[in-house]
Parts: C-alpha cells; structure tokens; sequence
C-alpha cells in the first residue's frame, strides 16, 4: 500500500507549465549560443563567439535536465504531501544569463 495521493489537477498542470517554460528557456538559450557561434562578428579571433555559445548552449542542457529533475520532484512532493523542495535552476539561469550579457557588452565595447 502507497501513501501517495492525487494531488488537485490544478496543481499538477501549474507544476507541468513550470516545466514548459523551463523547457522554451532552454531552447532560447541552444539558440541564443548558435547564433552566437554563427553570426557575432567580433574580429578575427573567433574565440570569444564560441564561448559565449558553449556557455549558453551548456546552461541550456543544465536548464532541461534540471527542468526534468524539479518536475519530477515537484510531483512527488505533492502526491506525498511533503514540502515542495528547494531548487537553484532560476538563479543558475540569472546569473548565467547576466554574465554571458555582460562579457557580450564588454567585448562590442572594447572591439
């Protein structure tokens, strides 16, 4: 015997929306890390292109598997009854985003 519950179907479909909009922020961020590989110009050296794109294609990965993960826990918690757990994928996301912006500034300013 299972102590698990269905949870109210709102709950559930919000956790799921979670998860999608996680999912098109990755997909923003495969693109965004593409484009930059293929179409910033930032001199003869190509280097800088292509770590911004690892950078943003990397946290893209990081951004779906985490998605997967804190769905997957979500689900759990709210079946079971236990607290919701605490996750770290919107500051991870933030402050990779905010980084890859700034070193994107500073090197069309410095060029």
């Amino acid at each position: 015997m299972t102590d698990e519950q269905e949870p109210d179907y709102r709950f559930t479909l919000a956790n799921e929306r979670t998860y999608l909009a996680y999912l098109r922020t990755s997909l923003a961020c495969y693109a965004g890390g593409l484009s930059a590989v293929q179409f910033l110009d930032l001199g003869p050296a190509r280097w800088p292109a292509r770590i911004i794109g690892v950078v943003l294609v990397t946290a893209g990965i990081v951004t779906t598997a985490g998605a997967f993960r804190r769905w997957q826990l979500n689900l759990t918690a709210m079946r079971t009854g236990a607290s919701l757990p605490v996750t770290r994928l919107p500051l991870m996301l933030g402050a990779t985003i905010a980084t890859v912006g700034l070193i994107a500034l500073l090197l069309s300013l410095w060029r």
